[in-house]
């Protein structure tokens, strides 16, 4: 196994230009490739995930042109795709996955879809059994309702839907965005709380950039009115990635700062962009302008131990990606950290919450964990030095850990899984940090 020691910092400052959005790149890609006509992407992530949805696009017949290194030319294919026969191996690739699944089952063709052991672990029930009440045909290949699948052409009826909305919320948002290539109106009733709304949210902003158009009745119902298709914007530029924003954040609260990301701000599409409202609650200095945030504590020194902020108990719902980040930086706060909704860590990448507990202890915090919540106090004394932190190939848990730096030396294990949303991530965080 390879691993990356990261010397202790004694304080953070600077300015990241972050990149694009995985979640806005990849469902961008894929309207891009249903609609009518080119779109010029502009500022793509680079990273495994959206390498995936552009190989699949690609491998189902849509032609997709590299202007430069961020930017590219996606040719629509009208709501049809021209290859009708495919297997597709997407990876770890939730945001590449599930809508295609979904937008596969609606169009029709022979195809199998497949990932690495974690995906085949992660649960897609909830979503087959949403596109089973359609008539599409769909087959688990492996331990019923987990990936691999195999889809089959379908006569799709269109009834209203009935889904759950308290596993995922990328299960909803490739109904949204699959189901208007039926060309008839169609009802998306969600059963339960819906989580990570913000991510429905985003799903929602996107397609009205592409012409297509939901109502939206108080969360618990969807309606899209027939006859709308994907039109093309010409042009769309994809935001910073506000979950990537929040590590960089935190060590601007944790190390002093200032410290700036320049992508996201007070037009952001993102909800992670929140996170800095927790940091501002844990006693952090936020400042906001259009495209980029600013964190920064507050006063000159450091308080004993380097806690200089103070605990709190946030429901983080609506920030379920960048709520990972708090996590670590209760590390630095006085009193205990309480962490709520967050029952979505533990389909992810890996089960978060097992994980993220089990790597607090080793630097010597007390955890609590539960099926929805995390609760964190850091120890009396000083974090434990030099710990060899595992990742359990989850970029978040990397990026996260990183930050642990800021206070005493670590080890990371695989740092490379990082490259999933931010291959030079370490790189960034190095010229932030002062050593």
């Amino acid at each position: 196994m390879n691993w990356l020691d990261l010397p202790v910092a004694t304080a953070s400052q600077g300015i990241v230009q972050l990149p694009g959005s995985k979640s806005i790149s990849n469902r961008i890609l894929l309207l891009a490739a249903l609609a009518n006509d080119v779109t010029r992407v502009r500022n793509l992530l680079i990273s495994d995930d959206t390498a995936r949805m552009l190989n699949a696009l690609g491998i189902l017949g849509v032609i997709i042109d590299t202007i430069d290194q961020s930017d590219y030319d996606v040719k629509g294919c009208n709501g049809s795709f021209p290859i009708k026969q495919a297997d597709l191996f997407l990876g770890n690739a939730g945001t590449a996955f599930r809508p295609l699944v979904a937008v596969l089952s609606i169009l029709g063709g022979h195809y199998r879809l497949s990932g690495i052991p974690r995906m085949h672990e992660r649960p897609i029930a909830d979503l087959v059994n949403a596109l089973r009440q359609l008539n599409a045909e769909i087959t688990y290949l492996g331990n019923e309702g987990f990936p691999p699948l195999e889809i089959k052409p379908a006569k799709i009826q269109n009834t209203p839907v009935t889904i759950k909305g308290d596993v995922s919320s990328q299960f909803l948002s490739g109904l949204l965005m699959a189901l208007p290539l039926t060309g008839q109106t169609s009802t998306i009733n969600v059963v339960g709380t819906l989580i990570s709304k913000p991510y429905v949210e985003l799903t929602l902003a996107l397609m009205a950039r592409f012409g297509v158009h939901a109502i939206n009745e108080n969360w618990q119902s969807f309606i899209l009115p027939g006859a709308q298709t994907y039109q093309s914007p010409g042009e769309i530029f994809v935001e910073g990635d506000a979950s990537s924003a929040s590590y960089f954040l935190a060590a601007g609260a944790i190390g002093g700062g200032p410290v700036r990301v320049v992508g996201v701000g007070t037009e952001s599409l993102q909800g992670d962009v929140h996170f800095a409202d927790a940091l501002e609650q844990m006693g952090a200095s936020i400042k906001m302008g259009k495209n980029w945030i600013e964190s920064s504590f507050p006063g000159n020194g450091k308080t004993a131990l380097n806690r200089r902020l103070k605990a709190i108990e946030l429901d983080c719902n609506h920030i379920p990606d960048a709520a990972m980040t708090l996590a670590t930086t209760a590390l630095f706060a006085q009193g205990t950290t309480t962490l709520k909704n967050i029952a979505s860590w533990r389909v992810k990448e890996t089960d978060r919450i097992s994980a993220m507990a089990k790597e607090l202890r080793k630097l010597g915090a007390h955890v609590e964990e539960g099926e929805d919540f995390i609760r964190i106090t850091p120890p009396a004394t000083t974090l434990t030095p030099h710990a060899s932190i595992d990742t359990y190939d989850d970029h978040r848990m990397a990026m996260c850990f990183s930050l642990v730096s800021l206070g005493v030396p670590v080890r990371i294990n695989d740092p490379d899984c990082v490259a999933k949303t931010f291959p030079d991530y370490f790189e960034k965080f190095a010229t932030i940090v002062c050593t």
